[in-house]
């Protein structure tokens, strides 16, 4: 039931992703590309940070060590130990959080020295109302590996959604009222509510509060052990955040809010599948690593990366093609002017060229991990993140922001080759001439499709743009409807097998939308 969970997830995904991007529309309506928009942005990163590196390195961990309790027969053991894991979670995400509103000038200081006086202090300010994110997003987190372990996928998704609907609700309400601390308001509530929602999911699934502490629980002790490595790799990866923004902060006003809001654009790609595929994979992947079937663990993998290649590499083409117009109808509005457009598209251009890096290396990492390999990632991202760094302090003096982006996705890209070429050697056949053959063809679609694209754009552009806002969404919305036909039948004349694996598996898609209303995805 592959397919099934990873089109349910896909589904709350997309739906997350597009409420988060009329997030990003509403921010950018009310503040623009701004310095008080710098400001939110740099008060986030650090709550972010913290919450990325503990929370997601216990959701990584938190499911197999859970699943073996339950395999065991262990239940109430399983849920004793969520239990116990919450608690100290809990405590443990409190106390940094009362030590980031104590040192909050301290931590801008540190993030983005480029900040003006003015704009530094309202940065803190936002930082300590803020702050508080860490516990709720950390609880959130938790909350979706336990329910994953128990194969309930639907609500742990839709619970993004949630959260961006809170974030909106507050923008426009306490926003309008407070400025952009309501904004930054909304922005805890919204994390709130994305955690309370999981509750009622977690307790039908059999989850008990206790009030216990117990740090010496084996199960404690056993994901401590395992989260260490994780969080390593984990840690490394944010830093790239924190070099970006440190190093925007030192270029023009509005090149910290043009790399956030091109970085949100690419994702949604990633999340509308690439990010449902890994969660759904990785169980399978474990299962058949534990088993020994290595000819299947390998299958599996060439599987899921030939899906994301064959997805993304248009989605990035597509982007780049149509960048402009993309950028001016989900951004340009009110406070958010042609140059910040300019600027944002810029970025999203740059960001696209390494978008198959960003997706392929969560499919990769995954494979790693499931050899409770965790140490060649942290390798490869150490010499990546320097990698990054080099290459962008290069490119940032002749190119501004837009060079920090391309330096992203040209180490992402490296760390794609660099993953593959390790992992091969695990698993023989991960990469061969076959591979060269299928790339080939996928440009040559993606090829197809730009061109078609390009062409519809250009007949549409001086047809529609007498029509406002309207007309920006028939020309971009025609747009992408030419390049997505013209890429399907250009697929189906290259024969790509995946074309009718997924028609063959298109009814599931219904039964994927009642397993979620059921509470259930497997």
């Amino acid at each position: 039931m592959l397919f099934q969970a990873t089109i349910v997830i896909a589904l709350f995904n997309l739906l997350s992703r597009v409420l988060g991007l009329g997030r990003e529309v509403v921010i950018a309506h009310m503040f623009g590309a701004t310095a008080v928009t710098d400001a939110y942005l740099v008060a986030f990163t650090l709550p972010f940070l913290f919450f990325a590196i503990l929370s997601q390195a216990l959701a990584t961990v938190v499911v197999p060590v859970f699943t073996e309790y339950k395999t065991r027969g262990q239940h109430l053991e399983a849920w004793k130990l969520s239990s116990n894991l919450i608690n100290l979670l809990f405590a443990a995400l409190t106390v940094l959080t009362l030590l980031g509103v104590l040192a909050a000038p301290l931590l801008v200081t540190v993030i983005a020295p480029g900040l003006s006086g003015e704009t530094a202090e309202l940065a803190a300010s936002l930082t300590r109302i803020m702050f508080p994110v860490l516990v709720f997003a950390g609880l959130a987190t938790i909350f979706t590996g336990f329910l994953n372990a128990n194969y309930i996928f639907g609500i742990p998704a839709f619970s993004g959604a949630v959260n961006n609907v809170v974030i909106i609700g507050g923008a426009l309400t306490l926003g309008s009222i407070y400025g952009i601390q309501g904004l930054a308001y909304g922005t805890v509530l919204g994390m709130a509510a994305a955690a309370l929602v999981q509750l009622p999911a977690l307790r039908r699934a059999g989850f008990r509060f206790k009030a216990t502490f117990d740090w010496r629980h084996p199960g404690v002790q056993k994901v401590l052990f395992l989260v260490v490595p994780v969080t390593v790799g984990i840690t490394i990866s944010q830093l790239y955040i924190i070099v970006d923004r440190f190093l925007a902060s030192m270029l023009p006003e509005g090149s910290i809010a043009a790399l956030n809001f091109g970085t949100k654009l690419i994702q949604l790609p990633i999340s509308l599948f690439v990010l449902a595929l890994s969660t759904a994979v990785f169980p399978t992947l474990t299962t058949w690593v534990a088993e020994g079937k290595h000819h299947e663990v390998a299958d599996t993998m060439r599987r899921a990366l030939r899906i994301t290649v064959l997805t993304i590499v248009p989605a990035a083409v597509g982007l780049i093609v149509l960048r402009v117009p993309i950028v001016q109808l989900l951004f340009e509005r009110g406070a958010f002017d042609e140059r910040a457009t300019a600027m944002t598209a810029i970025a999203v251009m740059f960001y696209s060229v390494g978008l198959v890096g960003f997706a392929t290396n969560i499919i990769l990492t995954r494979g790693f991990y499931a050899f409770q390999d965790t140490a060649t990632p942290v390798k490869l991202l150490s010499i990546n993140l320097f990698l990054n760094l080099v290459l962008s302090v290069i490119l940032m003096g002749p190119m501004g922001h837009g060079g920090l982006a391309l330096a992203s996705s040209l180490s992402a890209l490296v760390n794609t080759v660099l993953l593959v070429w390790y992992l091969d050697r695990r698993l023989p056949g991960i990469w061969n001439v076959g591979w060269l053959r299928f790339m080939v063809a996928v440009l040559l679609a993606s090829g197809v499709m730009a061109w078609a694209t390009l062409i519809a754009n250009n007949i549409l552009t001086p047809v529609m743009t007498p029509f406002g806002t309207f007309g920006l969404v028939v020309q971009v919305s025609g747009a992408i409807l030419a390049g997505v036909v013209a890429y399907i039948l250009s697929c189906i004349a290259l024969r790509f097998e995946e074309v009718y694996l997924l028609k063959r598996g298109s009814n599931q898609i219904l039964d994927g939308v009642r397993g979620f209303i059921s509470g259930r995805s497997r």
